[in-house]
C-alpha cells in the first residue's frame, strides 16, 4: 500500500536535497580556478554567479531542520531521484549563459547527459568552449559517475541516513561493512585509475606536440570520461581528434577498469585475484566479448571502410568496447557510423550498449549478472522439469563466494530487463514518430536509456523539444534503474491526488491543534 508524503517526509527530503546541492557548489571550484587561471573572466563571473545560486539554495532547504535519524526506503527514493534532476537544472545555468547551447532546454540536456554519464552532447562549436565550460562538464562526469550519494557519504553529509541512499541510488553492494568506508574505497580507486591514466595520455599527448597546458587539461577529462565510463570529449572530433592509437589502447584499458564492479576491485586490492577470474559476471562479460567480436567482424568483412584487418582492429575494436562499457565515445564518425558500417555491425553496437557490462561499477545498462542470473533460473527450471520429485535442485553463482540464486533476484532481473526493454521500444516509437528511420530511432533509444552516448546523429543542437524530453527521461530512469524513479513518481502521484492533498492539509491542522494544546 503506497503511503503519501506527509509534511515531515518533505522537510527530509528538502533538508537531504540541500546537502547534495551544497556538495555540488563545491564542484563550482574546479571550472572557476581554470576560469581564474587562463583569464576567462565571463566564464568566471558565471560560475561564481552559480555558486552563489547552489549556496542560497542549498542553505534554505538546509534550514527544515530535522531531527537525525535513518531515512526510510520512501525518503531515500525521492531524495535520490529528486536529486539528479534538481542538480542538472541548477548545473545548466553557466552552460545555458555560454552561448553554446541553442536554448536552456539543451543545456538541461548537457547537464543530465553529463551527470548520468550517458556522454550524449548538444553543446554548438565545442571546439571553442571554454576551459571553464569544459572543466564543468567533466566535473559533472566525475560526480554522476561515482555517484551523488556516493560522493556525499564520503564527506559525511547523511549521517545515519547514508544506508538508506546509498541503495537508493542503484547500488546493492557494500565493498566494506561500512557504507561511509565503502565510498571512500571508490573515491581512491576512483582517483588512482583517473591519476595513472592522465599521466599517461599527458605524455603521448606532450610527444604530439600539445601544449603542457592543454595536454594536461585534455589528459584528464578523457581520462575521467573513460574511467566514469561517460562519453564527453573537449573537440567536436572526438578521439579521432588525437590521432593516437597510443591513446585509444591506454583509453580502452580505462574503460574496462571502469566497467568492473568496485567490490572486484577491492579483492584485488586485497590479494584476492583468484576471486576475480572466478566471478561469474568477468567470465559471461569474456564470453559474450569474444562472441560479439567474431560476429562483429564477420559483419564488418563486407564493409568498403573497415574490410582490412588493420582498420578494422582499430576502429572496430575500439568502438565495440565503447559500446560494451557504455561510455561512448568514437574514433569514427557518425556518418561512418550510420552508412559506412553494414546493418548488422550497428546493430550489435546497439545491443552492446542494451546490455553493459558490470554491476556495481560506473556503466549502464541492463547489467551481465542479471542475463547470468536469469540464464541460471532457466537452468533450474529445466533441472527441476527433468528430476524426479523428490530432488531438491538448487542453483548458485561465483560473486565473492558462492551466493544461492533465489527468487527475489530473478524477481529483480526479470522486472528491470522488462522495464529496460519497455522503455528502449517506446523511445524508439518516439523517434520514429519523429521522422527517422527504424534503426536509427532504436539505436539512439537505446544509447540514451543505457546511457550509452554513441550517437546515430539524432541528439543534435536545437532537437525537437518533444523527443528531447524524452530522451532525458530515458537517461535519467536508466542512470537510476527505474526502479528508484518509478517509486519516485508514484509517490508523487498518490500524494498530489485530491485525496492525499486533503489528508495532508488535514494533518497539518491537527499538528497545529495539538502545538496550541501543549
Amino acid at each position: 500500500m503506497w503511503q503519501r508524503f506527509s509534511f515531515y517526509d518533505l522537510r527530509v527530503i528538502g533538508h537531504y536535497l540541500g546537502a547534495l546541492i551544497l556538495l555540488a557548489a563545491f564542484g563550482l571550484i574546479a571550472p572557476l580556478l581554470v576560469a581564474v587561471l587562463f583569464g576567462e573572466w565571463h566564464a568566471a563571473a558565471r560560475y561564481l554567479f552559480t555558486a552563489g545560486i547552489f549556496l542560497i539554495a542549498g542553505s534554505a532547504l538546509r534550514f527544515l531542520r530535522i531531527q537525525p535519524g535513518r531515512l526510510s526506503r520512501q525518503q531515500a527514493f525521492a531524495v535520490t531521484g529528486l536529486a539528479w534532476l534538481v542538480l542538472a537544472l541548477f548545473a545548466a545555468i553557466p552552460l545555458a549563459a555560454s552561448g553554446h547551447y541553442a536554448n536552456y532546454l539543451d543545456a538541461v540536456f548537457e547537464s543530465v547527459s553529463g551527470f548520468t554519464t550517458t556522454g550524449a552532447s548538444v553543446v554548438r562549436d565545442l571546439d571553442h568552449l571554454s576551459y571553464a565550460d569544459n572543466m564543468w562538464r567533466f566535473a559533472m562526469h566525475l560526480m554522476g559517475g561515482v555517484g551523488l550519494v556516493v560522493v556525499g557519504l564520503s564527506f559525511g553529509l547523511f549521517g545515519k541516513g547514508g544506508a538508506s541512499l546509498f541503495s537508493s541510488e542503484g547500488r546493492s553492494e557494500h565493498v566494506v561493512p561500512n557504507v561511509a568506508q565503502t565510498a571512500k574505497f571508490i573515491g581512491r580507486i576512483t582517483i588512482v585509475f583517473i591519476a595513472i591514466a592522465t599521466v599517461a595520455v599527458s605524455l603521448v599527448c606532450l610527444w604530439l606536440g600539445m601544449e603542457p597546458a592543454r595536454a594536461f587539461l585534455h589528459s584528464l577529462w578523457v581520462s575521467i570520461s573513460a574511467f566514469m565510463t561517460a562519453g564527453f570529449v573537449p573537440m567536436s572530433e572526438n578521439i579521432m581528434y588525437y590521432h593516437s592509437p597510443v591513446i585509444e589502447v591506454v583509453l580502452v584499458v580505462v574503460m574496462l577498469m571502469g566497467c568492473i564492479n568496485f567490490t572486484l576491485h577491492a579483492e584485488i586490492v586485497r590479494g584476492r585475484v583468484g576471486a576475480f577470474f572466478r566471478d561469474m559476471e568477468v567470465r559471461a562479460a569474456a564470453l559474450w566479448l569474444v562472441v560479439i567480436v567474431v560476429v562483429f567482424a564477420a559483419s564488418l568483412a563486407g564493409s568498403r571502410l573497415f574490410s582490412n584487418l588493420p582498420t578494422m582492429e582499430r576502429r572496430g575494436l575500439f568502438m565495440i568496447f565503447a559500446a560494451f562499457t557504455t561510455t561512448g565515445f568514437q574514433n569514427i564518425t557518425t556518418a561512418q557510423l550510420t552508412d559506412a558500417l553494414s546493418s548488422g555491425a550497428f546493430l550489435i553496437l546497439a545491443i552492446l550498449m542494451a546490455v553493459g557490462a558490470c554491476s556495481g561499477s560506473t556503466t549502464g545498462g541492463i547489467k551481465i549478472q542479471r542475463f547470468g542470473i536469469l540464464v541460471k533460473s532457466v537452468v533450474t527450471t529445466l533441472k527441476e522439469a527433468i528430476s524426479p520429485d523428490s530432488a531438491r535442485v538448487v542453483s548458485s553463482y561465483q560473486h565473492i563466494g558462492r551466493r544461492p540464486v533465489t527468487p527475489e533476484l530473478v524477481r529483480e532481473a526479470t522486472t528491470v530487463l522488462l522495464l529496460y526493454g519497455v522503455t528502449y521500444v517506446i523511445g524508439a516509437l518516439a523517434g520514429i514518430a519523429s521522422g527517422y528511420e527504424a534503426s536509427q530511432a532504436i539505436f539512439e533509444s537505446v544509447a540514451m536509456a543505457s546511457n550509452g552516448g554513441i550517437t546515430s546523429g539524432i541528439v543534435v543542437p536545437g532537437m525537437a523539444w518533444p523527443l528531447e524530453l524524452f530522451y532525458l527521461f530515458e537517461m535519467w530512469a536508466g542512470r537510476l534503474e527505474f526502479v528508484t524513479l518509478l517509486a519516485l513518481l508514484i509517490q508523487i502521484v498518490v500524494s498530489a491526488t485530491p485525496t492525499g492533498l486533503v489528508g495532508w492539509v488535514h494533518a497539518r491542522r491537527e499538528q497545529r491543534a495539538r502545538r496550541r494544546r501543549e
